[in-house]
């Protein structure tokens, strides 16, 4: 493609109420903007952001600036193996194409170690690569708030890790062997998979605490869960009716409420892709034609 779309979106928290009644709609319709329109979207949850904030950082009630500064974190290094290039992953292409297998699975979850914000630290000693690369791992340190589910074997499809800072390639082989021997990282049935490094150098402007540093984008089926909540609460609203008038004076539904519920089809058929993408039949799946899927590592 000439253009590739990628979004950071911060999803709502819907652990409590919104200040926002209306946000449930607002999801939606957003949601289906993101799976029909966007190459790449970079999911970051407040719920996750928060707990990130008030339990590694140990900041009590965190500020909207302050959460907008781990937002920004993500932002700067993803974006580092573009802005300092190397020989590998230095244009976004190269970056979606390996993490991304079918059209639609293009939601990713980030985590981030070790963590700065306001010169408070997160209590992190060892920034070995390996003790990096680990953390990644841990839901702890992930931007996005999955609950397990148990019917589901929800695993990763892809995974990404954007190793900052002076490191010895051996360094990273060997890690890669350890957690590959521990089982660290659960990987689809139906394809090779399997965890990719780019490294990348650190920014001359900015002074850091730690030597290594380590962002992780990852393609999880269990992101599906978010959507499931913003299903969960649209259809709580939707069948009392409410707030939906000031809806009916926009142009888009004048003629009827349709597209709440062709936006809850699209949402809908997203959850049961990611649902199939734990399944070892998924390449039979129907929601997507057969020669549009694509196993990352596959060439």
């Amino acid at each position: 493609p000439k253009k590739l779309i990628q979004t950071y979106s911060v999803f709502p928290q819907t652990a409590e109420a919104s200040d926002v009644v209306v946000q449930p709609y607002n999801s939606l319709l957003t949601l289906k903007r993101l799976t029909q329109s966007a190459d790449c979207v970079v999911v970051l949850d407040n719920t996750a952001l928060n707990r990130i904030a008030s339990e590694r950082l140990k900041i009590p009630n965190p500020t909207l600036d302050q959460i907008n500064q781990l937002v920004s974190t993500i932002m700067a290094a993803s974006t580092t193996t573009l802005r300092y290039p190397g020989y590998m992953n230095n244009d976004l292409i190269g970056l979606i194409a390996a993490l991304i297998p079918t059209p639609r699975l293009h939601f990713l979850m980030t985590g981030y170690t070790p963590l700065t914000l306001d010169h408070k630290v997160s209590n992190v000693r060892k920034t070995t690569v390996l003790d990096v690369m680990r953390r990644l791992l841990q839901s702890k340190n992930i931007m996005v708030s999955t609950p397990k589910d148990r019917r589901h074997n929800h695993c990763y499809v892809s995974i990404l890790n954007i190793i900052q800072g002076e490191v010895d390639p051996t360094q990273v082989h060997k890690s890669l062997q350890r957690i590959r021997e521990r089982k660290l990282a659960n990987f689809i049935p139906w394809g090779p998979a399997s965890i990719q490094v780019a490294l990348s150098k650190k920014s001359p402007y900015i002074q850091t605490a730690h030597r290594v540093s380590g962002l992780m984008l990852a393609n999880h089926t269990s992101i599906s869960s978010l959507f499931s909540k913003t299903l969960q609460q649209y259809d709580r609203l939707k069948a009392r009716g409410a707030f939906l008038e000031q809806f009916k004076k926009e142009k888009m539904f004048s003629d009827g409420l349709e597209e709440f519920d062709s936006a809850r089809e699209v949402v809908q058929q997203l959850i049961d892709e990611y649902t199939a993408a734990t399944r070892e039949d998924y390449k039979m799946y129907s929601g997507v034609p057969a020669d549009k899927i694509k196993a990352p590592g596959e060439g």
